[in-house]
């Protein structure tokens, strides 16, 4: 579980790091605003005697409180998110039983990550708010150009890893979407996978007997065995001799199956036969089409043979189906060759059935939710030998569900992320265009009175924050490409380098900074030329 998830943490733990850093460039912006606004605050301190160092203090200390208010809230959604994202961890065949106790480490890292934040985003406009000069703030301030310049670096560097969360975000989106709708071969509708254990090996003719059984529950349309569900992660596998050559270097995968198996799982023949009741394994066996391609160049594979190498038993081949999953919906279809439930065992000169204490019931029902019938199922099978029992019972679909858990994590909560680093984003320049307005609210008045239109006022307004949009955004591409590659093996079939996912970033983020954009441009074209000459 580790090594299954600690990949797909990291990565979120990134974001969530960029988000974080988005966030701290975002509340600096605003408190460098403050600052402005505050400067002639700051110069009579500064004039009455109030040192640099107080004044870093000052401005700290209103940091921390902002901080400590947000961590309050984060704690709140904390107490909810946390538990939900490690059920979402938990597979569902297998839940860990994970403790996470808000105990003394928790609140060390979230008190430490609080400093941290506010010393991070308070510190450069605290030692900008101390570095005020009081003569020069008394007689009309210091440069608004400097000041407009630190603030468009910020938005740039905000653009940047939002570009590169959203970018994250769409590989991951892209990758659940692709692995969640690729065609598993079978149909999984209406399917309910019965994992039966016996107290002892028993004799296939037992099975069976369950399976007889199960058929007479009303509701139950087809039942059918196999070794166990397929996409559950297991597998058998082996070299395999045609005609005595050597093996090619491709394994062949098996699984043991009983008669009406394919019918059952609506996995369709191509040729031959299915098994019949008398069949054993070794004996005869169903190959898919990827193992005729692999193994007889994409020939019709009826009536030939094979060895597997391992045991040397010999298989002829009755059947071929179309391909499907086996292990897992990652995987190319593999080679597999589905061979009968019932098994000899040739170690001994009569050759007797060999015995099994483990199997999986396949019960395709007529109610669209198999689960209806579970609790009947389970108990139908110690009826009819109450020396076996089910250990677990599942639906098909939620076995082909439990194969993208942590795809539907990664994207589940990178979308989650992406969106707040967008809002965020927004946010922070809409904040940085209304203070250009306010300081520019002159400038654009003695514009206007000269003749300038609305349109190039909205030009005049939005332009040098376009210009860092689009430096944000291809720094924001250029991390992207740099990480893509560490992350890469998360993904599937899906490339850094498609179209869709570089234009997803790049609309939304000019969606975001039109909209942000929007309230200071109609805040400028309606300021009155008159109104701010008089008060010049």
């Amino acid at each position: 579980m580790q090594e299954n998830t600690r990949p797909s943490l990291t990565v979120l733990g990134v974001v969530v790091a960029l988000v974080l850093l988005i966030a701290c460039a975002n509340v600096a912006n605003l408190m460098i605003a403050q600052g402005a606004a505050r400067a002639r605050e700051m110069a009579l301190r500064i004039s009455i005697g109030a040192g640099r160092w107080r004044l870093v203090q000052l401005v700290l200390m209103e940091s921390a409180w902002i901080a400590m208010l947000a961590l309050a809230l984060g704690a709140l959604f904390a107490w909810w998110a946390a538990p939900f994202v490690v059920s979402r961890i938990n597979p569902p065949d297998n839940p860990a039983r994970l403790f996470l106790p808000a105990d003394w480490r928790v609140f060390l890292f979230a008190l430490v990550l609080t400093l941290g934040v506010t010393f991070l985003f308070g510190l450069l406009p605290a030692v900008r708010a101390s570095a005020i000069k009081p003569v020069s703030t008394l007689k009309g301030g210091e440069d608004p150009h400097s000041r407009r310049r630190l603030m468009h670096g910020l938005i740039a560097l905000q653009v940047a890893f939002c570009f590169l969360v959203l970018f994250i975000a769409s590989l991951f989106v892209a990758t659940f979407e692709r692995l969640s709708h690729r065609a598993t071969g079978f149909s999984a509708e209406r399917l309910l996978t019965l994992d039966t254990v016996a107290q002892s090996p028993e004799p296939p003719v037992l099975w069976d007997q369950i399976a007889d059984r199960l058929r007479t529950v009303p509701g139950v349309e087809k039942v059918a065995a196999a070794g166990w569900p397929l996409l559950v992660g297991y597998s058998s596998n082996s070299f395999i001799s045609i005609n005595g050559a050597p093996p090619n270097g491709i394994f062949a995968y098996f699984l043991n199956v009983s008669p009406g198996w394919a019918d059952a799982m609506r996995i369709p023949f191509v040729d031959g036969r299915d098994f019949r009741a008398s069949d054993t394994s070794p004996g005869v066996a169903i190959v898919n089409e990827a193992f005729a391609k692999a193994y007889f160049d994409g020939e019709n594979p009826i009536g030939k043979s094979f060895e597997k190498t391992y045991g040397h038993s010999h298989y002829r081949i009755v059947g071929l189906v179309r391909d499907a999953s086996y292990r897992s919906v990652r995987e190319p279809i593999l080679p597999a060759a589905y061979v009968p439930f019932q098994s000899v065992d040739e170690r001994m000169a009569w050759a007797p059935m060999a015995p099994r204490s483990r199997g999986t019931f396949i019960v395709r029902t007529y109610s669209p939710n198999p689960l209806t019938l579970a609790q009947a199922l389970r108990q139908e099978v110690p009826r009819a030998r109450p020396e076996f029992r089910v250990s677990n019972i599942r639906t098909q679909l939620e076995i082909d569900e439990s194969q993208t858990v942590r795809e539907r994590l990664l994207a589940m909560l990178a979308l989650f992320f992406a969106v707040v680093a967008l809002l965020l984003a927004g946010v922070g320049l809409y904040g940085v265009l209304h203070y250009s307005v306010l300081q520019r609210r002159h400038e654009i008045g003695i514009r206007m009175a000269i003749g300038a239109q609305a349109r190039d006022i909205a030009r005049h307004v939005i332009a040098d924050i376009s210009l860092m949009v689009m430096v944000g955004a291809l720094v924001g591409l250029a991390l992207g490409m740099s990480s893509i590659r560490y992350v890469e093996t998360l993904f599937y079939q899906v490339k850094g380098t498609d179209l869709p996912m570089l234009a997803l970033p790049s609309l939304a983020i000019v969606a975001a900074a039109l909209l942000a954009s929007l309230p200071a441009v109609i805040q400028a074209v309606r300021i009155d030329p008159a109104e701010m000459l008089r008060a010049e």
